[in-house]
């Protein structure tokens, strides 16, 4: 029998049952965040009714104000209210581990066959039609969250902070969520002088929590040691056995940082990547970039697993072992430190997030961030749109403003063409974005033989 909507219990949703469900959705989860959220809401929210829309969207909005993987610990949030922590790791584990296992193979591939004329216009095909996917992104994401004049303000403003003037995340983070919440209260009956102002006002009743789901000092204590020992073990260990300069320790220590400073979801994870390991550790090029993130998107799971593909290639060309075992544990590297914080975030935090999800000016706050995000994933957009359609990016500066400078003899008439026709065909025509990535690419090929 299915829980009440809003009020999972221990026993009342079949365990085998969850993992079935969540192994479907970690198998369909494919188009990025926006779209894996959206098959998550369908299986959990409106077929299964396992969580309330109330739970749903206050379960997503403190995943997007976590750092890392938004759509992953969406998930695990989710197991984790129907099972616990078993749940939890059922649930991440099974939006993860699939698309991982494939990426691998493909990133394999890649280092084999890369440098083949076919596959290098298969490649070229499949990271112009990401262009599209990461538009269609932005606008599914501003629809949902672009709610009002300020929020819209918000979402502009975080843009040029972080396009322009080159503010770390976290502070835009914080300013949007200090801005959600004074705007809210200037807006209660209480500042405006219309309602008695007393605090339970702002709060409305709660629905019955599972017992793991509610507060406790002694699992919160237990539950942080117990997964701050799996992150930091391994990595002073690789740290003691292989040496600080090694690229695994390098790789373990860049991707722990990532997990915890890459606030505002995958986007915005994406965005601190592709400038620390391409201009930073130049573990692969700016193109190579787009590659993973195109292989990434032909994967299921979190978008996020792009990161594989660069901790593969870091590892396979600068460390001593065979490119092939060495890419191997790249990828194992950047999987265990990528993803062991996510756990925790999630198994610590949510009891306390479960206890205050009705509480408005946090809510307001939340979707101040959710508007910053917006801005973030615009300026990816254009970061990618730059190196796809340009051969030649240079930067410049006036004033406080860091400029990016096309070389406008550079741009790639083949490229914008794969880019339009699939927008068109997902924007437009809401095709089949396997269907989409598959025909860019076969398109970029015929391109590429044609100039040969």
């Amino acid at each position: 029998m299915n829980p009440a909507p809003g009020a999972p219990s221990a026993g009342t949703v079949p365990f085998g049952e969850a993992f079935s469900v969540f192994a479907r959705i970690g198998l369909l989860s494919f188009g990025g965040p926006a779209g894996q959220i959206a098959l998550m809401h369908r299986y959990l929210v409106e077929e299964r009714k396992w969580l309330d829309e109330a739970r749903f969207l206050h379960a997503l909005n403190y995943c997007m104000l976590l750092p890392g993987p938004e759509a992953m610990q969406l998930a695990t949030y989710a197991g984790w209210l129907l099972h616990g922590v078993r749940g939890g790791l059922m649930a991440g584990l099974l939006f993860v581990l699939p698309g991982a296992v494939v990426l691998v193979a493909l990133t394999t591939a890649y280092m084999l066959v890369g440098q083949v004329a076919i596959v290098q216009g298969l490649l070229f095909g499949l990271k112009a039609a990401v262009l599209a996917v990461v538009l269609e992104a932005l606008i599914k994401v501003s629809r949902r969250a672009l709610k009002g004049p300020s929020m819209v303000a918000i979402a502009v403003a975080a843009f040029v902070a972080i396009a322009f003037l080159g503010i770390a995340f976290p502070a835009i983070i914080l300013g949007a969520a200090l801005i959600g919440a004074v705007l809210h209260l200037l807006r209660s009956p209480a500042v405006r002088g219309t309602g008695a102002g007393h605090p339970a006002a702002d709060v409305v009743s709660e629905a019955p929590l599972p017992s793991w789901a509610r507060p406790s000092l002694a699992r919160f204590l237990t539950t942080t040691s117990i997964w701050l020992a799996l992150w930091f073990g391994p990595l002073l260990l690789l740290h003691a056995a292989l040496g600080q300069e090694h690229v695994l320790a390098v790789e373990a220590s860049f991707f722990s940082r990532m997990a915890a400073v890459t606030f505002g979801g995958a986007y915005a994870v994406l965005a601190y990547v592709a400038q620390q390991a391409v201009e930073v550790h130049q573990w692969l090029r700016p193109d190579e970039m787009l590659t993973g993130l195109g292989l990434a998107e032909t994967t299921p799971g979190p978008l996020i697993l792009v990161l594989v593909f660069v901790g593969y290639l870091g590892a396979a060309r600068f460390s001593a072992l065979d490119p092939l075992l060495g890419g191997l544990a790249g990828a194992l590297v950047t999987l265990w430190f990528t993803f062991v914080p996510c756990f925790l975030w999630i198994f610590a935090g949510a009891p306390y997030v479960e206890t205050v999800r009705n509480v408005r000016w946090l809510a307001a706050a939340l979707a101040a961030v959710t508007a910053a995000v917006v801005g973030v994933i615009a300026n990816l957009a254009v970061w990618f749109a730059l190196h796809v359609l340009f051969g030649d990016v240079h930067a410049y500066s006036i004033g406080p403003f860091d400029l990016p400078a096309p070389d406008l003899a550079s741009f790639d008439v083949a490229a914008a063409v794969i880019a339009i026709a699939a927008g068109i065909a997902l924007l437009r025509f809401h095709a089949n974005l396997i269907a989409v990535l598959v025909l860019a690419a076969l398109a970029g090929a015929a391109m590429l033989l044609v100039r040969s």
